[in-house]
Formats: structure tokens, sequence, C-alpha cells
């Protein structure tokens, strides 16, 4: 069903924590996963069951230091478990459906309720904004009506976040369509039947023009990724994937950051990488001279291996790298190359199989194995 959640004094974000709070106490959960607003400022994840705690939630924030479906799977993957409702952006949906084929996390008890993302600064700046006057909450939502997305004087939006081209909400079970939306008269919602009944909500079709600004957006921000994606790859042709990550001090901050690497026992984790003194003198000897730390190709091109079929480009591993590595954009290109082979877009439907380990007959003969 289509509804419209009623916005009083233009006040969109309280709008947002009275749905959430109907949700709980109306609509069959028992807590409800969302960002939260700590007593220093910060935006991090909580999952929330009391009903007056909603007041600090603030899914709106323009700020993404995690993506949400990394803590997703923990609440949802085994039995006992809650009925929780877990508020999300399009790039963290999008992680949960690959997690849920990679049975790391369970829609079984979830409530998935996806927002229009307007963009998002780095914490750093985000920080920065806070203690200079605060985000302009009014011009982003405004601009969500027109597509005409820009950061405040000063800043950028994350580098993921400007050539992301699928900010809008889909496959949720609640959706709530910022874009193209008259936010005065109501947010425009998309919810289950049964759901809009227990809540109150009647049918109703929001004001606004949301196609046409959903265009808008991604024909802007596929510009910007076809052009960066054109960059990163001229930089690996001239210098190779080991020149662009050359400075990699193999922290594994991109790994423990990515919401799609998820190995209990990983090989990057383990002792086989704790070599004996001995062996770095023998490599020393042999090449004249060794880079160190060690195996720093091997871990990248290990991860890329892994799970550049199911990168879903929320960018948090490039936020996470102490050397400013641009390893999303490696990624995302790498990946677009790869999935279009597999016709596969990850996130894209939880039916839809993996291709690693889907079988399918005679698939290697368009590149010359014989039937």
């Amino acid at each position: 069903m289509k509804t419209v959640i009623p916005v009083e004094g233009n006040d969109v974000l309280a709008a947002v924590r009275g749905f959430l709070k109907q949700l709980l106490e109306r609509g069959g959960v028992e807590a409800v996963l969302a960002p939260m607003v700590t007593p220093a400022g910060a935006v991090t994840p909580a999952l929330v069951s009391d009903a007056a705690a909603l007041d600090a939630v603030d899914p709106l924030a323009p700020v993404m230091g995690l993506n949400a479906a990394r803590v997703v799977g923990p609440v949802s993957i085994r039995e006992p478990r809650g009925r929780i409702a877990v508020v999300l952006r399009p790039c963290e949906m999008r992680a949960l459906v690959e997690l849920v084929k990679l049975q790391q996390a369970s829609l079984n008890d979830l409530v998935t309720v996806v927002i229009d993302c307007t963009g998002t600064y780095s914490v750093p700046d985000y920080d920065a904004l806070r203690a200079n006057g605060g985000v302009d909450r009014a011009a982003l939502m405004a601009a969500m009506a027109t597509g005409d997305l820009v950061p405040q004087d000063g800043f950028t939006f994350r580098d993921a976040c400007e050539m992301c081209e699928k900010p809008h909400a889909v496959g949720a079970d609640v959706m709530l369509e910022l874009f193209g939306a008259d936010l005065s008269a109501g947010i425009p919602v998309t919810l289950p039947d049964e759901m809009a009944q227990a809540l109150g909500l009647s049918a109703a079709e929001g004001s606004g023009t949301r196609v046409q600004v959903v265009d808008k957006v991604v024909a802007a921000r596929t510009k910007v990724r076809d052009a960066r994606f054109a960059e990163i790859r001229q930089q690996m042709d001239a210098e190779g994937i080991e020149g662009v990550f050359a400075s990699c001090v193999r922290c594994h901050n991109c790994m423990t950051t990515c919401p799609i690497c998820y190995c209990k026992t990983c090989l990057f984790k383990s002792p086989i990488f704790d070599h004996e003194p001995i062996q770095f003198m023998n490599w020393a000897r042999r090449k004249g001279a060794y880079r160190l730390p060690a195996d720093t190709m091997l871990f990248h091109l290990t991860r890329l291996n892994h799970m550049v079929l199911s990168c879903i480009g929320c960018g948090v591993c490039s936020d996470a790298c102490p050397a400013d590595l641009p390893v999303a954009r490696v990624f995302r290109a790498v990946g677009q190359q790869t999935q279009a082979v597999f016709e596969y877009e990850p996130g894209r439907d939880v039916t839809e199989p993996l291709p690693l380990i889907t079988f399918t007959e005679n698939e290697w003969t368009s590149v010359g194995e014989e039937r």
C-alpha cells in the first residue's frame, strides 16, 4: 500500500521518529535497529526496545561510519531472536541481501525499512559540520524534492555517495520515498497492507515527481561514476594494481569494515602469515629487496576474488584506509566488469542465486571450452 506519514511543522525527522514509534508499539516488532545519536553526538547503530529512546534515533543524519548490514547479521542469523525493524540506507539493504544469500543474516523476523539516501559525509567531516553549526537539514530535505543534492560549502560527500547510482529505496518491506516528495504534505511510504492497517494508515498518494527526480539523481551520479571508473582503470593500466595499492600497510581495516567480508576463520588472521625471520632474509637475499609489510597484494587479490561479485559499493573500505587508498574505486570498477560477465547485480533480489555457487551446463563454451 502507498500511504503518507504526516509531517508537522516541516519536521521530517520527528515524523520518521513517530513512525518508528508506531512500528514498535503497534507494528508487531519488539525492537528497532536504527542510527542513534549518542550523548557525545556520534551516530551509531543501536537496537532500541524503549519507544521513548527512539527520540534519539536519526536515520536522516547524513553520515555513514559503518554499513549497518554488518550488525544486522548477528541479531538475525540464529534463533531464538526477536522480531526487529531494521532501518537502512539503500546500500545497506543491498549488502543485507547479499549476506542473506551467503547465509550470514536472515530476513525471517525482520522488517526492513529503507529510506531514500541524501548522500553522506565521512565521520570526520560530519563532526566538523556539527562543530560549525550543524547540517542544514532544511536545505538537504528541500534538495531531495528537486534532486539537486550538493554538500554544504567547504565539504564533500563521501566518494562512494558521489558515484552511487542506486540512492533510492527499493526491495524493502517499508520504503520511505523522499525523492521528489513535497515533504510539507507528508512522507510518501510504501508498506504492506496489514502493517498499514495496524498503524492506522489509509491509502494515499504522495505529491511529487519521484520518478523524474530519481532519474535525475541517478543520471548525475552515473556520470560521476563512469568518470571515476575511467580514472582508476587508467591508473591500474599505467601502474598495475600493485602500484595503486603500493602504500598499503596491511592493517586489514578495509576487510574489517566491509559488510561482505564475513569469514569467521580468515586466512589473513591466521598464523600462516606469521613468517619466520629467516624467511624474510631469504626473500631479501633472493630479490635484493623485499617490500614490507609482506603479502599486501595477496591480501587485496584474495579479497577481490572472494567478494567482488557481491560488492555493493558502500565505500566504507576506503573510508577506513589510513593510507587513503582508493580501495572502493578499484573494487567497484573491477566489480562492474565481473558482475557484467555473470549478468549479476548484487543486492537486486534475494532469490537471485550467487554466480559462484551456481552450476550452469556449458557455461564456459563462450570462452572456448568444448561441450
